[in-house]
């Protein structure tokens, strides 16, 4: 695996009454995420009480983050899921590139950059 991969987690929690909206949001995002080339993974966790969800999302390097935070998915599709859900927390791991940094500095996302590691 390339160490220029952006790794992103998001931590979101579900309105009350809001999980069937909320759900048909998420497989639309998914959908159309899987349309984009550099996007490597992207997957959803769901608390058994399906109030708190979690995003796991792979990006091939910080072009293909600023591709899918410029694209229809973040521009169209999270203002809907927000109408049924609070981010909590997000995260980026890996260098995000100087725009897509800048972009989520406004959104209060904490960033870290790799430091050591490998992947296999």
């Amino acid at each position: 695996m390339s160490l220029q991969h952006v790794h992103v987690l998001v931590e979101l929690t579900i309105h009350d009454g809001k999980f069937n909206a909320f759900e048909a949001i998420a497989r639309q995002m998914t959908a159309d995420t899987l349309k984009e080339a550099g996007t490597i993974g992207y997957e959803w966790h769901l608390s058994p009480d399906r109030r708190r969800c979690r995003i796991l999302e792979t990006y091939a390097d910080a072009d293909a983050l600023l591709a899918h935070f410029k694209g229809p998915v973040v521009q169209q599709l999270v203002p809907k899921a927000l109408e049924s859900a609070t981010v909590d927390r997000s995260e980026v791991y890996g260098d995000p590139g100087s725009e897509a940094r800048e972009m989520l500095s406004g959104f209060g996302a904490g960033i870290f950059d790799r430091w050591q590691g490998f992947h296999r």
